[in-house]
This record gives C-alpha cells, sequence and structure tokens, in this order.
C-alpha cells in the first residue's frame, strides 16, 4: 500500500509543474484526496483537495487561480497542476487519501520538492 508523489522540481517565476499521486496497492477511488504543502520552517498547509468521483474541488485561496485538482481513477492517479508559479509556492508537496481533512491515519506519499526561484 503506498502512495507515491512526483512531478517536483526547480522552476523559475511564472512557470508551470504537474505533480501527480500514483497509489498502488489499494483503489483510489474509495478517497478524497488531498494535496498539502509544508515550507522550510513553516507548518503543514492544505493547498487543494478533491472528491472521491472529483466532481467537488476546493483551493487554498493563495492558490487560486493558479492551480487546477484533477484525478483519474482508472489509472489510479490524482494530479495538481501547478501553474504561474510563486517564490512562494516553494515547499515538499505530500498528497494523502484524507482529502481535506487529511491526518496521520490517512495515507500520505513520501513528498516532492517544488522549488521556485525569483
Amino acid at each position: 500500500v503506498q502512495l507515491q508523489a512526483s512531478g517536483g522540481g526547480l522552476v523559475q517565476a511564472g512557470g508551470s509543474l504537474s505533480l501527480s499521486c500514483a497509489a498502488s496497492g489499494f483503489a483510489l477511488d474509495y478517497y478524497a484526496i488531498g494535496w498539502f504543502r509544508q515550507a522550510p520552517g513553516k507548518g503543514r498547509e492544505r493547498v487543494s483537495c478533491i472528491s472521491k468521483n472529483g466532481g467537488v474541488t476546493d483551493y487554498a485561496d493563495s492558490v487560486k487561480g493558479r492551480f487546477t485538482i484533477s484525478r483519474d481513477n482508472a489509472k489510479n492517479t490524482a494530479f495538481l497542476q501547478m501553474n504561474s508559479l510563486k517564490p512562494e509556492d516553494t515547499a515538499v508537496y505530500y498528497c494523502s487519501t484524507g482529502g481535506c481533512h487529511a491526518n496521520e491515519y490517512d495515507y500520505w506519499g513520501q513528498g516532492t520538492k517544488v522549488t521556485v526561484s525569483s
């Protein structure tokens, strides 16, 4: 049972990255998915979440209009498209099966690092 987050990297401000969250060993469509991030020296912040069937999404105010969450249950994968990236988006990004309210009892990916240079 594993969640694998990938797609992070180094990008200039204004650029884009697409993160993936792939599940193995279980069916992702049983779960709402949440993306979270943690910047150096800061607490974990909820970025976005999506319902089991993808019909309902939510975004932090800081990323609204720039990030798009989606999922492909047939591929057992969720995504986070990040556009117009800013230096303040720099963080380690995690996906979780807990949706908007993920906690330590949910599955968590290992995190993928996003660095946005100014």
